[in-house]
């Protein structure tokens, strides 16, 4: 008889991590307890204070996580579309809607953005986690701006624009589209949404 592999101790702080992101985003942090995620882990109290000394180090943890995640996800996704488009408009658009068919597969009751979250119960946590999340935004900010900048070097808009306000569309209509889609319990909004996105980004630099 086979005995199973020993558990090792990144596997439990990883499943702590991934429950406490389920929990959180279902109920708040708040409502989210050591105990829960201890039962939940299948661990000892003194195990879950292994890995974090509480839940502020929890918090830090799963924001850091959360934005490691993200950055590699966009990597990933604008690296194929550049790899299939070297143009920097259709590459984004590409991109975009590479976006879009990740988008439609979540479950149709996504739970939400854990860095929204964060942002709406940040009077709960210190300074560094308030920093890395509003650093995970402007992370964002700078990534879309850059490539609208690109984009504008080969085609340049026939109105101005500020690419600052239109690479905060993108986090603006990403975290819109989640709540609308949550509220609505209707998974088609943000992928439509995103759509749209695209459809406005080639008319603003449509060659004339």
């Amino acid at each position: 008889m086979n005995q199973m592999p020993p558990k090792r101790r990144g596997d439990a702080r990883e499943k702590i991590l991934e429950l406490a992101e389920s929990a959180v985003l279902a109920k708040g942090f708040t409502a989210t307890s050591i105990d829960e995620l201890v039962a939940g882990a299948g661990i000892t109290k003194s195990g879950f204070f292994y890995h974090f000394k509480d839940k502020n180090a929890l918090a830090k943890a799963m924001i850091l996580r959360y934005l490691e995640r993200d950055q590699t996800l966009l990597d990933d996704l604008f690296r194929r579309a550049d790899e299939l488009n070297e143009d920097p408009l259709h590459g984004f658009l590409v991109g975009l809607k590479m976006f879009v068919e990740l988008m439609a597969d979540l479950p149709d009751n996504y739970p939400g953005c854990l860095a929204a979250s964060f942002c709406y119960q940040d009077q709960l946590f210190d300074a560094e986690i308030r920093d890395l999340n509003a650093q995970g935004m402007l992370e964002w900010r700078q990534r879309f701006r850059a490539r609208f900048e690109a984009i504008a070097g080969r085609y340049p808009p026939r109105e101005p624009v500020d690419m600052e306000a239109l690479a905060d569309m993108t986090t603006v209509l990403v975290e819109g589209g989640l709540i609308l889609g949550r509220a609505l319990q209707d998974s088609s909004i943000l992928p439509r949404q995103i759509l749209m996105f695209r459809d406005y980004v080639r008319l603003v630099f449509a060659p004339g």
